[in-house]
Order: structure tokens, then C-alpha cells, then sequence
């Protein structure tokens, strides 16, 4: 039904993907696999409750009545298993505003904030921004795959007071969908020293088979109780840009000391767009989901096997979940700059230097294959000859 190898020209949009380049020190004629959004067009219903929006021309303050509640739900009932309670949701701009609100929440300035890098950059940024200590318990490398230190995890909880965890789950960048066992682990360790959880679950609707996602709550009561679970339509659905997320918090005491952040900040309702994508997004969105979730399938299988061909020198760092490729440029044996004067002045790309994601993260790169076939091809066909020129 849909069209996902049309290319849609964003430039000349505000698109931060396409239209900053310049403003991000880089040349500006470059092939953008970037920032985590789609170069596809949203589901059909979702367009259609916008234009219905746009057509009524009033876009005055705006709110959900219990309804909307009831629709993500009854979302993550079909797709994950998990009974969400009522009265646990907190609705937020963005995750990564939740996460600052967190940070304000759950801990004091000074206090201790683990996360496991490589890991999502705001979750660094938010912790030292807000004059918190970053600790990190880097994920360990092994045979090509991603795991947790559980022994360097609470040494380092214990040996630092740590008050907050930040979760990612399924992992960004590196692609990690953690099995229900490692998550109870995790979990056990952050009750037994306080540590509040906070699980960033924006990737969660982007599993690779056999691998399954566990909604952190939906593994008991006690970890529920202990946890606050940040989920948004933006991923997803490609609606980023409309800013809308919604954070369960289960605990009533936490429950409380994250809106209370949340009312100092002099934040309140979202904006109307987002709400009403948000709504049709859950309602009658799954089968363009179901769709481009096949068509990444189908890219993931062409980045592999091109590497495999092509550019044997990187390593493709398997993915369990999520739009984005953790790759390994190591055997190039080319410094930071180096390999970035190779990617964005030789192969004319722009995408995530490693390094951004900590110093766990360097040798790195990120793609996101969320693109039209034949416009990835485009730049690994680039990527492959500039490597080759480089030698």
C-alpha cells in the first residue's frame, strides 16, 4: 500500500536531517543518515487527522480526555503484553525532557546518575547540564555482541551513591533488545541499593525476530514500583517533530515528584498536532507500521550483505531492535579525524561519529537505514569508494 522506496526531497523543510548541515560544521552536500528520523511518509490516518485538524482552524489549548488513555493502552496490551494502570500516565514533549525532569526529580545536585555507554548522548548531556555526577558502567564488547557488566554496575552504584539509572531499551546506539533475564538482573541491583530506574522505551515497536521487547514494569510489581517506563509515538511513526511522549510512573510518590518538576518548569498541556497524530497513530496506524518495519527488514539484509561484499574492513555490530546500525570502522586503523575527513569530505556522508556516544563509542559510526533502498545504496556505494581511494 505504501511507497517506501519513493524519495521525498525534505530539503528547503527546516529538516535538521537535510537543512543544517552547515550549521553542524559540515560541507552541506553530503548524503544524510543521521538524526533517528524516517525519510518515509507518515501512515495515511495519521495525515488524515491532521488535515481534519488544520480544516477545523482553531488550534486553541488543547487536552485528551480518557479515551486516549484507554487507545495506548490498549496498544501496548496487543503489542507487548503489559497492563498499563490507570492513572500512571504523565504526558511530556519528548522523552528527552522526561529524562531531564527525572534527573530534577530523583536526585539532588552532586548526586550520581548511571548510564551504560555507548549509549544515546542526551542522557550524558542531561546529567552534566543539570550538575549531576555521570558515572558511566561501560557495555562490554564480546564476540560481536553487547552486555551488560553487572559486576562493574553495582560496584560502581555502591562506590558512588548512585540515585537514578538510565535504561535503554531497546539500546541506542548499539542495538541491544535486553532479554527479560538481564533486565530482572539490572533490576535487582537497582532496588537493592535505591536506585530508581528510568527505562527509555522509544525504540520498543523495532525488534528484529526471534528477539521480543519487555516493557521494564511488565517483569513483576517490585520493579514497577520502582520504575518510570518513557514511551512515544515519535519513532515509531515518524512523528518526532510533533513532540509528544507519554511516561507511565506507577508509583505514586514518584508519580508526584515528576509532575511536580514538570509544573516548575511551566510546562502543560502539548501542542494540539501532536495529541491528534498521536491518537491516530495507535488507532489505525499499525498497518504502515507493519509495512515500513518490513521494508527496514529489508535494508538491514542489503547493509549487511553489502558490507559483506563490498566493505569487509567494517564490522556490522548485528542489531536486535531499533532503525540504526552500530558499525565498526577498527580495521581502517584510521584516527577521529581521519575517519571523519573519509566519511564527510571523501564519501560526501553525514552520519553519528561513535564518539558522540561516549568514549566506549569511538571507531564508531551510527547509520540510520530508515531511507528509501536506493538512497542507501547511494551512499554505501560512496562509502565503499572513498574507502577504497583512501588506502
Amino acid at each position: 500500500m505504501y511507497d517506501f522506496d519513493k524519495i521525498i526531497d525534505r530539503h528547503g523543510t527546516g529538516s535538521l536531517k537535510f537543512d543544517f548541515a552547515k550549521e553542524r560544521g559540515k560541507n552541506g552536500d553530503e548524503l544524510s543518515l543521521w538524526v533517528a528520523d524516517m525519510d518515509f511518509q507518515v501512515a495515511k490516518p495519521i495525515t488524515d487527522a491532521l488535515q481534519a485538524q488544520i480544516n477545523h482552524g482553531i488550534y486553541g489549548y488543547t487536552e485528551v480526555k480518557a479515551d486516549y488513555f484507554d487507545i495506548v493502552k490498549n496498544w501496548f496490551k496487543d503489542n507487548f503484553d503489559w497492563e498499563i494502570k490507570k492513572g500512571s500516565l504523565v504526558k511530556t514533549p519528548g522523552v528527552v525532557y522526561a529524562i531531564a525532569m527525572a534527573i530534577k526529580a530523583y536526585t539532588k545536585e552532586g548526586e550520581a546518575v548511571i548510564i551504560q555507554q555507548p549509549v544515546y548522548y542526551p542522557f550524558c548531556e542531561m546529567i552534566i547540564s543539570n550538575n549531576r555526577k555521570l558515572v558511566n558502567s561501560p557495555l562490554v564488547l564480546k564476540d560481536g555482541h553487547y552486555e551488560t557488566d553487572f559486576d562493574d554496575f553495582e560496584k560502581k552504584i555502591v562506590e558512588n551513591n548512585v540515585k537514578l539509572f538510565i535504561l535503554c531499551s531497546p539500546h541506542n546506539p548499539v542495538g541491544r533488545v535486553w532479554s527479560k533475564e538481564e533486565l530482572k538482573k539490572i533490576g535487582d541491583i537497582c532496588i537493592k541499593h535505591k536506585v530508581t530506574v528510568f527505562s527509555d522505551e522509544i525504540h520498543a515497536d523495532f525488534v528484529y525476530s526471534p528477539n521480543k521487547h519487555h516493557v521494564f514494569a511488565s517483569l513483576g510489581e517490585v520493579y514497577a514500583d520502582n520504575a518510570v517506563i518513557a514511551t512515544a509515538p515519535s519513532k515509531s511513526f515518524n512523528i518526532a517533530g510533533l513532540q509528544v511522549s507519554n511516561i507511565f510512573i506507577e508509583n505514586k510518590k514518584l508519580r508526584d515528584a515528576f509532575r511536580s518538576e514538570i509544573v516548575k518548569s511551566g510546562y502543560s498541556q502539548l501542542n494540539t498536532m501532536g495529541l491528534v497524530a498521536a491518537r491516530a497513530a495507535y488507532e489505525s496506524g499499525k498497518e504502515w507500521l507493519d509495512e515500513v518495519r518490513a521494508y527496514i527488514r529489508d535494508n538491514l539484509i542489503f547493509f549487511r550483505d553489502y558490507l559483506k561484499e563490498n566493505i569487509p574492513e567494517l564490522s556490522l555490530i548485528e542489531p536486535e531492535g531499533t532503525y540504526l546500525l552500530w558499525v565498526d570502522f577498527g580495521k581502517l586503523g584510521l584516527s577521529e579525524k581521519q575517519r571523519e575527513d573519509l566519511i564527510v569530505n571523501k564519501a560526501k556522508l553525514w552520519i553519528d561519529s561513535g564518539a558522540m556516544f561516549g568514549t566506549d563509542g569511538e571507531g564508531f559510526e551510527r547509520f540510520n537505514i530508515a531511507c528509501p533502498k536506493s538512497y542507501l545504496k547511494k551512499a554505501l556505494d560512496s562509502l565503499a569508494n572513498a574507502i577504497r581511494e583512501y588506502k
